[in-house]
């Protein structure tokens, strides 16, 4: 092994970025903490729980192919989480590819997930590496729902897979959200891709609520892509949303305001003022989740001609989940090889069971097989 740190965590500073660093912290992973401004790299981490005993050091590089593969040089894989990925993350892969790591990042973007399997996935698994976008709750949660669900039904061929929230979404996050009105949202029916009309907004029923929610496709999910050319499933419909129902609304205000007022508008002047919208939704970094008060559930619902499946995941935390799955990605990383290489989703890449017993092991989701 390099006598470089193994794992290299660009956008350190960020929301996501931080759990990531305090997760490789309990993994005991050593890792360069990366970012466009070193400072304020070091002053984010300077307030990370217990990162003195951690293994890490802080380097400035600037977003280009060529300083990222110097940084990447030696290392072993990439934890990318500067967002959204439809917008940065093509140049950090290319620069990881030029290096020969592997790549895990936590942008689930549907549009994204798409270019990173046709623009790359070939060449990563040439090289034997590889390329997993959605490393990250909105997405590996919920994945890790269905293949079980897969698992105890065998004939089934449809899955209808949601993802619920409470809390308040990062910059980062935000500025997806928003960003990604731009693109069509997709879901699989008979293994090909099919588009949802705009304004498609679901009333969903979760388990343990009494209560229904709204849901949006936004964009699809990647469990569309990750399912296509399945040899079971040919259909997957992936929805999700917010469970606090003011900012949902707001959230459905806006996706309204864009379709009706921003669409006509050239598609830089869209792009613009989608950032800034977003950025006025979520300027600030929201506070360290509460396990009491952020939480989550992931339904999956399973169909065939005549079996069924209803598997859910109730949580806690998703930014929190998805630092552990990022930390979990990059320690086995670190120490063997991928179950696959080239694109591959996270449960693909690392095992959906060995993905599901982290997260029980630090009690961030408790999994149910309704039937």
């Amino acid at each position: 092994m390099s006598e470089k740190r193994p794992v290299v965590l660009y956008g350190a500073s960020g929301f996501s970025g931080r759990l990531v660093a305090e997760f490789l912290r309990e993994y005991r992973v050593p890792f360069i903490a990366a970012g466009r401004d070193g400072a304020r790299v070091q002053d984010v981490l300077d307030h990370v729980p217990g990162i003195s005993t951690a293994d890490y050091e802080v380097v400035q590089v600037g977003h280009s192919v060529d300083e990222l593969t110097e940084l990447f040089d030696g290392a072993r894989v990439v934890c990318n989480t500067v967002g959204p990925c439809f917008r940065f993350a093509p140049t950090v892969v290319d620069a990881a590819l030029a290096a020969g790591c592997h790549y895990v990042d936590t942008g689930g973007e549907t549009p994204w997930v798409r270019a990173a399997k046709e623009g790359w996935g070939e060449r990563f698994a040439d090289r034997g590496l590889l390329l997993a976008p959605a490393t990250a709750y909105m997405s590996a949660t919920a994945e890790i729902a269905a293949r079980v669900a897969i698992e105890n039904a065998p004939g089934i061929d449809t899955l209808e897979i949601l993802s619920m929230f409470k809390g308040n979404p990062s910059y980062g996050s935000s500025q997806t959200v928003y960003g990604q009105l731009v693109y069509e949202s997709i879901y699989l029916e008979g293994n090909e891709y099919r588009t949802w009309p705009p304004l498609t907004v679901l009333d969903v029923t979760i388990p343990g609520s009494i209560t229904t929610h709204s849901a949006l496709p936004w964009g699809g999910f990647p469990h569309p892509v990750w399912f296509k050319d399945h040899p079971q499933i040919a259909n997957v419909r992936a929805f999700g949303g917010i469970l606090d129902p003011v900012v949902m609304q707001g959230v459905i205000a806006g996706e309204r305001d864009y379709v009706e007022k921003l669409k006509p508008l050239p598609l830089e002047d869209q792009q613009r003022i989608l950032s800034e919208l977003a950025a006025a939704a979520q300027g600030a970094t929201p506070p360290r989740e509460n396990r009491r008060e952020n939480r989550t559930v992931d339904v999956v619902m399973g169909r065939g001609n005549l079996d069924t499946a209803h598997v859910v995941i109730h949580g806690t935390g998703a930014y929190l989940q998805t630092g552990l799955i990022q930390a979990f990605a990059a320690h086995h990383l670190t120490f063997a090889s991928p179950f696959k290489v080239g694109f591959a989703s996270p449960g693909e890449a690392f095992g959906h069971l060995e993905l599901l017993k982290a997260l029980e092991s630090y009690g961030f989701v408790k999994l149910s097989v309704i039937s």
